[in-house]
């Protein structure tokens, strides 16, 4: 930014017409100026202004009067705009009000930062970065409005048109978004990355795409509407207009950190290029919105404990509408839920009607027919399904019920293969409530003591009696009361399904099984012993921080610790520090551990992760996962990506764990242990351990 030319301090100020022509020629200024504003403002009305403003006090208010800030971009002009800067930065302040300003001509319109109760209303921020033309892939945070690290601020009858994003939030929690046109942008409407408990209400957030039509280009590269990622959980979404997307919204997780809790209410997403609502995340509900004229309403892939309740997905995939990326067998959907695991899924009182393939289509994994994930525990029922190819197309799931759903004209009936314990309830028109499900029990057992979970708190409104069925593997119990004990540690899912005899309610635990560990290397309460080293660390930045975490499993604390700054590559935890354990593994022929890790990186992890070290005096021993693979980018259970991981080590190798030697080294003189992890790009990562042993 240029050197500050206007600057107020100690009592507020009205910019009249006559002020600015007497103390200013804007006109004879050639380069954009700041303002550095410290009282109250108001700009002269209708002002055009080559200026950009900063706010760094609080409890100010800029009342624009319709002025407009122009920057030094070109319109349409891309490299001109993308190093315009700023129009508006509000750094670190509190209180602030912004409203009745237009700012064009910048890189992005308004940049709020590190401040808390700000309001911005009936502003402009239209015209400023915008690319259609862009091919795949992300670009820096550009457009019309960002804001990063900041909370409690309020943004109402807002526009930011013909920009890349619109509004994006980083790291930016417990906003209001109502009543904004942030439509027509080249990547995203709304993009929300590390940001929670935001609410949008009756916003215009169509036509985020970015596609030649005229050259015959079929997919909306990455542009979507909504883009929902990194840890952005427990934002409402109410009736907003989310249509004529590439996609409508999406939910990705690209890096692996997973989004959870979001609720959309009476949204419309429909016209989408692709997906209406595309998610990979789990624990996300979808109430009354509409999904049609898509390629696909909802495309659910690995999303698990996914409720969707009244909503409709109808005319998706039509030859003479939006129809790509046609699926095998079925070609196309309402409700599709395929391409990974979707356990404890709640599908209820949807009409589903007139797509190009299936009302509702699931899938397990196609590579193993089933056998390494199924679609599992499902209620499916009171749904309308009309006038598609298919009404219910589905292969490789367990424990499924259907109930009180309506079938009608669909051109092939129904295809359903290879689902074990498929359960179909009677129909019975007269209940039309169905029961409540819940379960008290825990969500962390001890292996070889019996757990229990009772769910004699359950209940139906009418007084019915209850029908239990629990899955564990497999159906396994059909008490009010389950009780069951686990041999060995691991993750098991727990499902319970009960019914009424005409409709159905879920409920489950996704449990962690954990054993006490004779001898924890420096995962309970010894943060302090642990060392580091970066491959490579040239500038000697690298720092590795370690702390002691009461969040654990196993004991009273667990391993903490985070590569910042990290330098890239890979980052090495090693225990103890100073390398002289002197530990005599003889006879000894496992290294086990729990692991979970947050990585803000994309694509997330890269190599073989977690290498394992057992280092002695003179040498190495190395086990890493066979073919490079990493456990935290392809976890064995799609629940691992947001909860912990157990992991079992031979210290021989199989199939699974390579094992090399370098140097002289044998497991009778150990002097310390260590793990290394290697993540795309330069941000830190987070990674907990606890119960590190060697058995």
């Amino acid at each position: 930014m240029n050197t500050p030319f206007l600057s107020w301090a100690g009592c507020s100020l009205l910019l009249a017409g006559a002020f600015l022509a007497s103390s200013v020629s804007w006109a004879a200024e050639t380069a954009v100026r700041e303002i550095t504003v410290t009282n109250d403002l108001v700009l002269a009305l209708g002002a055009q202004l080559p200026a950009r403003i900063v706010v760094r006090a609080s409890h100010v208010t800029i009342d624009g009067n319709g002025a407009t800030l122009t920057g030094p971009g070109r319109i349409g002009d891309v490299k001109s705009i993308e190093t315009a800067g700023v129009g508006i930065l509000i750094d670190g302040a509190t209180g602030v009000t912004l409203k009745n300003l237009k700012a064009r001509g910048f890189a992005t319109g308004l940049v709020i930062r590190h401040a808390q109760a700000v309001t911005v209303s009936g502003c402009d921020f239209s015209d400023n970065y915008h690319n259609p033309k862009h091919g795949w892939g992300e670009l820096p945070p550009r457009g019309g409005i960002l804001v990063e690290q900041s909370r409690h601020c309020v943004f109402e009858h807002n526009r930011a048109n013909r920009v890349w994003d619109a509004f994006h939030l980083i790291d930016s929690d417990d906003h209001l978004i109502t009543d904004n046109d942030f439509s027509d942008c080249s990547n995203t409407c709304a993009k929300l990355w590390k940001s929670s408990r935001n609410k949008f209400l009756h916003n215009n957030l169509s036509y985020g795409i970015r596609i030649d039509r005229a050259a015959g280009e079929v997919h909306a590269r990455d542009s979507t509407c909504v883009l929902i990622e990194t840890g952005s959980d427990d934002n409402y979404w109410y009736r907003n207009d989310i249509t004529h997307g590439g996609d409508g919204v999406f939910i990705r997780p690209l890096n692996r950190w997973v989004s959870r809790g979001n609720i959309f209410v009476e949204n419309d997403t429909s016209y989408a290029n692709n997906n209406c609502v595309e998610s990979w995340s789990p624990g996300n509900t979808f109430l009354r919105n509409k999904a049609n004229h898509g390629s696909y309403g909802f495309w659910l892939g690995g999303s698990d404990q996914t409720v969707l309740i009244g909503n409709e997905a109808a005319f998706n995939g039509l030859t003479n509408g939006y129809h790509n990326a046609p699926e095998v067998g079925f070609r196309h959907g309402g409700i599709v839920i395929v391409g990974g695991p979707a356990s404890h899924t709640l599908i209820a009182g949807n009409h589903l009607h007139d797509n190009n393939g299936a009302g509702l289509a699931f899938r397990g994994d196609v590579a193993s027919k089933g056998r390494k994930w199924r679609t599992e525990h499902w209620v499916v029922q009171q749904n309308r399904i009309a006038n598609n190819r298919f009404g219910i197309w589905g292969r490789w799931g367990e424990a499924v019920l259907l109930a009180g759903n309506v079938f009608t004209n669909n051109a092939q009936g129904n295809f359903i293969q290879d689902v074990t314990n498929l359960v179909e309830l009677p129909a019975n028109p007269a209940v039309q409530v169905s029961p409540r499900a819940e379960i008290i029990g825990p969500e962390v057992v001890f292996a070889g003591q019996p757990a229990r979970f009772d769910a004699s708190r359950s209940r139906d409104a009418a007084g019915r009696t209850l029908t239990f069925q629990w899955w564990l593997d497999g159906q396994a119990g059909s008490q009010a009361a389950f009780e069951h004990t686990f041999p060995a540690p691991g993750f098991h899912r727990l499902g319970l399904t009960v019914n009424n005899g005409a409709l159905a309610a879920l409920a489950w635990r996704d449990l962690l099984v954990v054993e006490p560990v004779a001898q924890e290397l420096g995962t309970e309460g010894q943060a302090g012993r642990w060392g580091f080293e970066f491959e490579p660390n040239d500038h000697g930045h690298g720092r590795m921080l370690f702390a002691d975490d009461p969040n654990g499993l196993i004991g009273s604390r667990c391993l903490r610790f985070t590569p910042d700054p990290y330098p890239g590559a890979y980052a090495t935890a090693v225990f103890p520090a100073t390398r002289d354990a002197g530990w005599n593994f003889a006879g000894k022929s496992r290294i086990r551990f729990w692991i979970k890790a947050l990585n803000p990186n994309v694509p997330g992890w890269q190599n073989a992760g977690p290498v394992v070290r057992l280092l002695g005096r003179g040498g190495h021993l190395e086990l890493k996962p066979a073919k490079d693979a990493n456990l935290l980018n392809d976890p064995p259970f799609s629940e691992a990506r947001w909860l912990w991981m157990p992991v079992t080590i031979p210290l021989a190798g199989d199939a699974q764990w390579q094992r090399a030697a370098k140097g002289d080294v044998t497991l009778d003189r150990i002097d310390a242990l260590s793990l290394s992890l290697d993540s795309w790009g330069g941000d830190p990562f987070v990674v907990w351990l606890d119960g590190l042993a060697v058995e």
